[in-house]
Formats: structure tokens, sequence, C-alpha cells
């Protein structure tokens, strides 16, 4: 459940396919990208958008193969003599992180794997040093570099095990930090700067696999739970000459703090990494010295709640103006904008000024003197790329055509020049072309699809609080307001997400297996206070230490309003929702049992004492200085209010949200005599995708009972 808004730029940020093929990828100067098509790789010239077969299917078939290598993800040199490709890809936690890893030699098509003596599929985050004669990988969480032309191996750890963790991270940084791709090469290839992960004392949570052998088995998580020490973390700085490692004296308690950033200094004298505190609520950035291990800090910031760490889009550390000053996020000032800092004293200048939120950043034209990024000053449930100048003196220029009210997403090249934009809203297909600036201009449109798409209605409502919230509703097919129909609420209502956007295919239910508007449901999700969504830090921040009970409020107070509507039955409300979405779920039913007749929750987290450390104890603060809000905000607490119908449904193999959880609640509801429903899946994770028909049987089941507890059609 990680959060959305981030206060760096861009840190962890990882070099290789770490989901399904990434894409497009710009070359150096923004004039062209590079496509896996059918196994080729091309390279398409624009604006011409010029064809030519880069690498050829036969160019990466091994000696002795009759197959290529499935190109999972590639990356070139800096010169555009070498290419790396990972291959044979698998998952680690989340995503696809350790495969194989092969460099083909673009002048005499010589084609070799790397790690030939490492387990296959173990190689992680190979990356080429500057000059490209050697790649570093992590390989059993130990940091190894090697020759491409030799190919000599050589260990710069060797202390890894699964508690000691080079060069990457352990579940919890890769959760909530998306922290995979934990090591970097000084720009002048002579040394690397790596993360190493302490998890010694981190306790393993057992899961119990039931079904796949004569005696069951458990798999063990090392996971900290709220109020559990965190792994301790430093950084330190490795010679590939001398193999030798020196840390950096980075001050506090390694366990009490995280390093969620870290990147070279141009010169390679100096690593610039953020530290931030257990609580999160205090960041700071440390020049550090490679040679003695000096930590200077040159940047600080404090809140009141917490500070969101997160990567956007980039590679890396933003630098500008030859290093001497980088670019951060900050809601400093009420509003999530963009500041240039500079290296040397910490001064600092707000770029992005105004009333708004910046919601990501797309890219820099430092030589023009331009940001480009995402915002939507008047519409939350909308964004749309602006720029704006990098002196801070320029007034916010709105790049997307006026006459698209929507969502808009671009794929910017380096130079802020070319762009594949795509645009939707709740009514219209999406537009999908590639556009030049500053005009937007259209210079080839790949589809344009406007006509009119579903039935989503945006709307507002106001709360009796004097709190207004967006919503999306979907009514019934051949709906006739003069009857009463049944609702089915999705809620997500936690930090980690937002459930209301302007775009075709963001509203509407998932799960139900047939036609729910044929069958006669309004479908509605609103969005409370403590979501993502851009519209002010005071919107975000006002669930600090009220997870669980403001966002509940906020959910229950809306559908009350909701309820008064004269086409809608309140004696059929049903509510669904996954994660943190099926905790809200848990909540409203417990808290506002005479609102809500029927809800299912997937996958909930059911008492917060039980979830991550990062997560929780960043929108909660530290149980052991204050639990109470964490007991009244989860919803084993409010069990026995318990009136309508509930459905829980959870993966027994959930290494993110415990099955744990679930089954204390289960205890919970029999304790206090309070009937229920629940299905639970064998070994399938957070997700229940595993195993064949699961997904069919999920959408089977959650279909079944809403129509037997909360039948739909008019009355």
């Amino acid at each position: 459940m990680r959060s959305f808004i981030c206060f760096i730029l861009c840190f962890c940020l990882f070099s290789f396919g770490v989901s399904a093929q990434r894409g497009l990828k710009w070359n150096n100067d923004g004039t062209g990208y590079y496509l896996v098509e059918k196994g080729v790789i091309v390279k398409y010239e624009l604006p011409s958008f010029s064809r030519s077969e880069v690498v050829q299917p036969a160019q990466i078939t091994p000696a002795g193969s009759s197959k290529p290598l499935v190109v999972r993800d590639f990356s070139f040199s800096v010169d555009g003599k070498r290419l790396l490709i990972y291959t044979n890809s698998k998952r680690v936690w989340r995503q696809d992180t350790r495969g194989d890893y092969w460099v083909l030699d673009m002048t005499d098509n010589k084609l070799q794997q790397l790690g030939k003596d490492k387990p296959v599929s173990s190689l992680m985050f190979a990356k080429f040093s500057p000059d490209a004669s050697q790649v570093a990988y992590v390989s059993g969480h130990n940091l190894y570099v090697e020759d491409i032309a030799s190919g000599k191996i050589s260990a710069l750890t060797s202390d890894g095990t699964d508690r000691i963790i080079n060069g990457t991270f352990d579940w919890v940084y890769e959760e909530e930090f998306s922290c995979r791709d934990g090591f970097r090469w000084s720009p002048d290839g002579k040394s690397i700067a790596y993360w190493r992960v302490d998890a010694s004392n981190i306790r393993n949570f057992l899961m119990i696999n039931n079904t796949d052998s004569l005696y069951s088995f458990t798999i063990p998580v090392e996971y900290p739970k709220a109020g559990q020490d965190p792994s301790a973390c430093k950084v330190g700085v490795v010679n590939i000459a001398t193999g030798t490692t020196k840390w950096m004296d980075v001050p506090g308690d390694q366990r009490q703090h995280y390093i969620p950033a870290m990147e070279w200094m141009a010169d390679s004298k100096q690593i610039m990494l953020e530290q931030l505190n257990r609580k999160q609520n205090e960041a700071k950035m440390y020049l550090c010295d490679i040679v003695t291990g000096a930590a200077n800090p040159i940047y600080s910031e404090s809140n009141k709640s917490w500070i969101d760490v997160e990567p956007t889009e980039g590679n890396g550390w933003k630098w500008i103006n030859n290093g001497k000053e980088f670019l951060v996020i900050s809601e400093k000032d009420g509003w999530r904008h963009l500041y240039r800092v500079n290296t040397n004293g910490g001064k600092e200048l707000l770029v992005t000024v105004g009333n708004y939120d910046m919601i990501s950043l797309k890219a820099v034209d430092e030589k023009g003197g331009y940001v480009y990024f995402m915002a939507s000053p008047d519409n939350a449930t909308q964004q749309y790329l602006y720029r704006i100048l990098l002196n801070g003196k320029g007034k916010l220029e709105l790049l997307s055509p006026v006459d698209q009210k929507g969502t808009h997403n671009y794929t910017l090249s380096p130079n802020g020049r070319y762009a594949n934009h795509s645009f939707s809203n709740h009514k219209n297909q999406s537009v999908s072309e590639w556009v030049s600036f500053p005009g937007h201009k259209t210079v080839k449109e790949m589809s344009r699809k406007m006509e009119p798409s579903g039935n989503v209605e945006m709307f507002q409502v106001t709360t009796d609080d004097g709190v207004t919230m967006d919503g999306w509703m979907i009514k019934p097919k051949n709906f006739d307001s003069t009857k009463k129909y049944p609702v089915l609420f999705y809620v997500y209502a936690e930090p980690a997400n937002t459930t209301v956007r302007d775009a075709i295919g963001s509203a509407g239910t998932r799960l139900y297996a047939g036609d729910i508007a044929a069958d006669g449901y309004i479908q509605i999700s609103v969005e409370g206070r403590g979501t993502p969504a851009p519209k002010g830090a005071a919107w975000r921040k006002a669930i600090y230490q009220n997870i669980g009970i403001i966002n509940i409020r906020d959910q229950a107070m809306a559908a009350k309003k909701i309820i008064q509507w004269p086409f809608v039955d309140p004696d059929r409300i049903a509510v669904h929702g996954w994660s943190g979405g099926g905790s809200t779920t848990l909540n409203l039913l417990f808290q506002y049992p005479d609102i809500y007749k029927t809800g299912i929750a997937i996958a909930p987290v059911a008492n917060q004492l039980l979830y991550d450390n990062i997560y929780q104890e960043r929108y909660m603060g530290l149980p052991q200085e204050n639990k109470e809000p964490f007991v009244q905000g989860s919803p084993i607490t409010h069990a026995k209010n318990l009136k309508g119908n509930l459905l829980v449904i959870h993966g027994t193999g959930d290494d993110n949200v415990h099955y744990q959880g679930t089954e204390m609640l289960i205890n919970e509801l029999v304790k206090n005599g309070k009937q229920f429903q629940m299905m639970s899946y064998p070994n399938r994770t957070h997700g229940i995708s595993e195993g064949p028909g699961t997904s069919a049987h999920l959408a089977q089941l959650f279909t079944s009972y809403l129509r037997t507890h909360c039948p739909g059609g008019p009355r």
C-alpha cells in the first residue's frame, strides 16, 4: 500500500524491466526511440518516424540455440556499441527483478552471457560501467562486477545472505519506498555506491502452505510490523580496483532512520543521499565524501504529519546547473511544488508558483529553461501538461489542448521536444498521438476514437461536515428516475491511491461476472480526505493518525447524502474494496451499520498493528508512543457492531496483508455472535490471481454474493 505523492524527484529507480516490456526507450538526445517489435529491436527517428531495424533475432540467438533471447528489457551503452539484454525474468515480491543478462557487441555481433557461474535467473539490476567495459550486478545478495573482454567476475561484497542484503533491498523497502535497484556506478567508473540492509533483527512472518505436499510447510517472509524496529541501513562506496568499501558516516541510529535515496555527484568524489527519521516527518540531504565518509547536511525539511518519498519519472537525482543545484518536490507551502536547491548552502527557489499541486514531473529542458509537469489546478479528477520557467519567474503555461477536458498522459523525450500523448475522459474513448512542443502539434496520429463510451457521470457531494467530495456514478441500463435502485459503492480511501478520475475505464466494478448495469445496479465511488488527490496538502494530510476514522466518516457522510436521492434504495446499499479498500469496507459496515447493508472485503487490514512499519507509522505515528489511533482505526475494534451481510475474501499466501489479520477478525466476529461468510484462497498472494480458475471463481463468488444479499433492479 505504497503512497502516491513524492518528496524527492527520483531515487531507487531500477534500470531494467521489472514489469512487462517497458515500452519505448529514448536515445540520448531525444530525437528518436527504440522498441522491441516481434523480437526485433527497432529505432524510430523523430519527427519523420523513419524505421530502422537495429538488432535482428539472429544477433541475439545464443550459440547452440535455435531460438533468440526473449527480450524483457534492454539498454544501450552510452556510445551505442554494446547492448545489455534482460531475459528469463523471475519475480521478487511484486516485480520481476531477477533474470539472466547478456551483452551484445554491436560491432562484431559477439553475444555473451553474464554471470555464467551464478544460478539461473539470479542476476539483478545489471548495468554498464560508464565506458561500457564492465557490468555490475547483484546475485545472491552480493554485488559483483564482470569485465566484458576477459569475462572475469569479481565479488565486491561477500557477506550477503537473506538478512544481509547488498545492492538491493528487503521486502518493506521495496513495498513502501519502491526501492529495488540498490547500487550506482560513479561517473568515472572507478567506484560503486550501494545500499546495505541489515535485516538480522527482523522477525520472519510464517505463511503456511497446506496444499502442495503431504505435510504442510512454512514460507518465511522477513516482515517488520508496526511498532517493530526497522532494518538497519547504510550506504558504502566500493573501489572497483581494490574491492574495499568505505561506509558513509551518516548521523543517527541506522535502525531508527531510512535512506530511500542516493545518487552520485558529477565529480565522482561525493554522493548525495536522503535520510528520513523513523516517523518520516523529517528529511535531510547529505553530501558524503567517498574518501573520508564525512556527511555534510545541505538541506532539510520537517512536517507535522509526514513527508512523502516515492520515485517519479527521471533517471536518478535531477541535477541542474552542472550539478550545482538539484530539484526536489515539497509540500512546505501547503501545495505540492517543485523547488530548485543550491548544493552549496541549501539556498532554494520555488519554481512552480501557485495554489495548485504538481502531480508529476515529466521533463526538464534546461537549455530552453523550462520544466514540464502534470497538474490540474481546477479539477482534481483530471490532469494536464503544463510548463513553467525554471527560474520561477514565468507564468504557468497550459500545453494540453484546451478543448480536451479530462485526463492526459505523456511520455516526453529527454529534451522536451516530442511526446507520446494520450487523452480520455469519462465519456470518450482515448486519443493516441505523437506531438511536438511547445505548440502541442500533432506529428503522427495513432488513433482518435472520440465516440461516447458508457454512461459514467461525474458529480460532487458536500457532506454535513462541509467536505466536498468528487465522485463518479454509473446508472443502470434503462434507468427510470421514478424507481429506486440498489447502490454498490467502490472504496479505497487511504493514502496509497485514488478511485475517482475523469478517464476512460477508471469507473466501474471489475469483479462482477456479468453486466452489472443491465442487472440494475447503481455503481458509485467518492473520494474523501486522505487520498492523494491534487487538492492540497491539507486534504491529503487530514488522515494523519486518522486512518480508519476520518476517511471512514467522509465515506459514510457522503453515502448518507446519496441515499437521500429519490432513485436510491436505502435498504440496498452495498460496499466493496480490496486491500486498504477492504479495510474501509469493514470499517463502514462496523462503524456505520445503519447505512451499509452488505459488504465484500477483499484482503483487508483488519488490525493496523499487524501491517508493515513503514506504511503504518508514516500515517499513524509510532504505536509505542500513541497506540490509541491504531486501535480505534482498526476494523477489528468495531466488529461487534456488525448488522448487515459480510463476505471476507483473503489469500492465505498474502505476503503483503497477512491472512493472520482475517483470522483474528473471524475470532472477534465469532466471539460476538456475528454471522458472516468467508472465502480463503490457498496460497494466493495479495492479488488473488494465481492458479487456474482463480480469477473467474472470485468474480463468480463476488457476483453471487451481491445478487443474493443486495438484489439488483428497480423497485
